[in-house]
């Protein structure tokens, strides 16, 4: 039986900890450099399975950031606007425009650039040296992919003075039928999901607008299939083919779109003037921005960044954003698409989608108050798809 033992489980008391392939199976990855762990290889193979179904499913390069077994961000590799590529903090970036897979990533990583610290990459393709390069400069655990140039490599292999965690995948590596976990020493068998997320989910359009422009098409695939490998009750906001906010692990749906929500507002809002015009100090990390602009951007942002906090970012004082200037850039904002891994039981989820420009909505429907859902959407002239088919994970 082959095997790779881990320094310990989810916790340093969980030892002995190893990866392993039943019945004499040869483990379908290598680990090029570093010595991942537990909660690593949960990671990255979830996040693997989420970029072959986006590659498959658009015939773009994708990439995801995980923590903990959700996704902070996914994106396939469509071009960045100067804006965007501002509020990523890639706008310096020799090549970006000639790599789909850097593209891709450059969006994965800057959908949440907070949740994203310290997360697990995965990308779809071979790993190129502008992917490497952007890579190398984040706070990360580690990457997961098909192959690695040598150039790329050993960008990566330096990276944490030698102890970054990359690990190659065999791309045609099929699963068992049946899946299995212990939980208290019980053992749950279950059937592999080997649900294909397409077009063909999005053909029983319920709604008065039936209008669903190709790019809303590509935005719903992308929040659906994010949802198939984010930990349920989930929610999905997708634009310009990424994922812009995910909401992971609640209880109440509602609670999903809030929080969902509230992470596509401060994506977009990333890409406010004022927030673009923020005057950094040269010697401000990366991380230090991060957590300086999710301040900027906050309600208390006074408080958090008030005489003697600034400094530390910024040369001077910021152009404050106040909260009518945010619901205004906001109500500009207009066709985003929502996905739902679950039905609404009500119709609060929607009119919280509506807040955040929310104009394509697509879950698998089968709630009693459905109807009340689909007058909700055509209240706002909504395009709404009923897939038929949940998505929970866990």
């Amino acid at each position: 039986m082959q095997e790779l033992k881990l320094k310990y489980g989810c916790n340093p008391n969980q030892s002995p900890a190893r990866i392993y392939m039943p019945r004499g199976g040869k483990l379908p990855v290598q680990v090029l450099n570093g010595a991942p762990g537990y909660i690593n290889f949960l990671d990255a193979l979830n996040a693997w399975q989420l970029v072959k179904a986006l590659k498959e499913a658009t015939g773009l390069p994708a990439a995801a950031s995980f923590k903990h077994v959700s996704p902070a961000g996914a994106a396939v590799g469509l071009p960045l606007s100067p804006a965007l590529k501002q509020a990523c903090f890639v706008d310096d970036t020799p090549g970006l425009d000639d790599s789909p897979l850097a593209c891709a990533y450059a969006r994965a990583r800057g959908a949440d650039r907070l949740c994203s610290f310290g997360d697990f990459i995965a990308l779809s393709d071979i790993c190129d040296l502008t992917t490497a390069r952007l890579i190398a400069r984040e706070v990360s655990d580690g990457v997961i992919a098909p192959g690695f140039t040598p150039e790329a490599l050993a960008v990566l292999g330096a990276k944490r003075g030698g102890k970054y965690s990359v690990i190659q995948i065999d791309p045609e590596y099929a699963p068992e039928a049946l899946e299995r976990r212990q939980v208290f020493g019980i053992t749950l068998e279950q059937g592999f999901n080997k649900a294909v997320i397409d077009e063909t989910l999005l053909k029983n359009i319920v709604t008065k607008n039936k209008e669903l422009p190709e790019s809303a098409v590509r935005d719903l695939l992308v929040a659906l299939i994010t949802l198939k490998y984010t930990q349920s009750n989930s929610v999905c906001f997708a634009f310009d083919g990424q994922a812009v906010g995910v909401g992971a692990g609640q209880q109440s749906r509602v609670h999903c779109t809030r929080l969902a929500g509230d992470k596509a507002d401060l994506w977009l809002l990333r890409q406010h003037e004022k927030t673009l015009a923020l005057p950094w100090r040269e010697d401000a990390s990366r991380p230090a921005r991060d957590n300086a602009v999710d301040a900027f951007l906050s309600p208390r942002a006074r408080e958090y960044l008030g005489e003697g906090k600034w400094q530390s970012a910024f040369t001077r004082e910021p152009d404050w954003l106040t909260e009518a200037e945010k619901r205004a850039y906001l109500g500009e904002c207009q066709g985003l698409a929502l996905g739902s891994d679950a039905f609404f039981p009500f119709d609060d989820s929607i009119v919280r989608a509506h807040e955040s420009g929310v104009s394509y909505v697509a879950q698998p429907g089968g709630s009693v108050r459905d109807e009340e859902v689909i007058a909700r959407c055509d209240d706002y002239g909504m395009v709404m798809a009923l897939t038929g088919l949940r998505l929970f994970h866990h």
